[in-house]
């Protein structure tokens, strides 16, 4: 079975039901499949300036997930590529968590990730 790692852009178009037809189901299986996210996409997602009743749903919802977090190998990994690669800390960071796992990354933004050896997924794509 191959394991996903959510990028924080997929978590905000799903959870702000900005996914319809074939994209939103792709997401929803994968979801319920390997509902996996780095420690920094939750930092970011429950960063939103979410209203009360939004921002108890995105906790819920960010609950649901097993989250990654940092370790020592993936903030090894995270410097290894920012030296290389011309890439911002939080998507160094995701994309080493994905590595690190041998995860799959989920994301709308597949050029930010492009340089690095790491496959990823756009269920916005027709793929």
């Amino acid at each position: 079975m191959k394991h996903y790692l959510l990028d924080t852009n997929i978590l905000i178009y799903y959870f702000n039901g900005n996914m319809e037809g074939v994209v939103k189901d792709k997401v929803s299986r994968l979801i319920r499949e390997s509902f996996q996210i780095s420690i920094i996409s939750k930092m970011e997602f429950l960063g939103f300036p979410f209203n009360l009743q939004e921002r108890q749903k995105a906790e819920q919802f960010v609950e649901c997930a097993m989250i990654k977090p940092l370790s020592d190998e993936i903030v090894q990994h995270v410097i290894d590529i920012r030296k290389e690669k011309s890439i911002k800390l939080p998507d160094a960071i995701i994309a080493a968590t994905a590595m690190q796992y041998s995860a799959i990354l989920v994301t709308r933004n597949t050029k930010d990730f492009k340089a690095l050896a790491l496959e990823t997924y756009n269920p916005f794509d027709g793929g």
